[in-house]
């Protein structure tokens, strides 16, 4: 028997299902998933709530589609670790990158933390699956480096643990990095700021001994 195809969208299809997605990027990052309702969605969507779920099962849906698009583009910059260019120069890329998504998505960065804080109950298969895959094939690569002299000799699940936390944190925390700053520092010109000290502190620390 053969195989039915999935319908194919409409234009005006895609154009809804992005619109309800935008919308509840913004509720969830702002209430968390436990604090953000249905209802909620769909007034930020301005549409009504049996029309939002024509196009998704419930807010459980909603959820899993923008985590595992937050996963893709998050791992987006690791994906780009190559073995092949010179290691300080991809290191200091993958920072530059990481700091660029924690300035462009700052949303996404809030829902994927707000996640992990509640002890990743909905994105736990992507964690230990894709994520941990990914971040283990890198980890070889970096290994490689150390073995060649290339870089320093450290743990590199940690080194790339600290890249993450070090760039994550002008999003999730940029109220108060905003704050402290104070007015003459606290615009745009941060994240340079923030990208230059980081790749002093982690190129430094990475150069090979002797």
């Amino acid at each position: 028997m053969e195989a039915v195809k999935p319908k194919r969208r409409t234009r005006i299809q895609i154009e809804k299902r992005e619109l309800i997605l935008e919308a509840a990027l913004e509720v969830f990052s702002t209430h968390g998933f436990r604090g953000s309702t249905i209802d909620q969605i769909a007034e930020a969507a301005g549409m009504s709530k049996p029309n939002l779920l024509y196009y998704f099962r419930g807010k459980e849906d909603i959820h899993t589609t923008l985590m595992q698009r937050l996963l893709d583009t998050w791992l987006a910059p690791l994906r780009e670790l190559d073995d092949i260019g010179d290691p300080m120069t991809e290191l200091r890329s993958y920072i530059r990158r990481k700091l660029e998504m924690a300035r462009d998505y700052p949303r996404e960065s809030r829902l994927f933390a707000n996640e992990i804080l509640q002890g990743a109950p909905r994105i736990m298969p992507m964690i230990e699956g894709e994520l941990k895959t990914l971040v283990d094939e890198k980890t070889q690569i970096i290994r490689g480096w150390m073995r060649a002299g290339k870089i320093a000799r450290t743990d590199p699940y940690h080194l790339i643990f600290s890249i993450w936390a070090t760039t994550q944190h002008y999003a999730d925390f940029d109220v108060q990095v905003r704050a402290v700053l104070g007015p003459d520092r606290g615009g745009e010109g941060r994240f340079e700021d923030a990208a230059r000290f980081l790749e002093q502190l982690f190129m430094e620390g990475l150069k090979p001994k002797g």
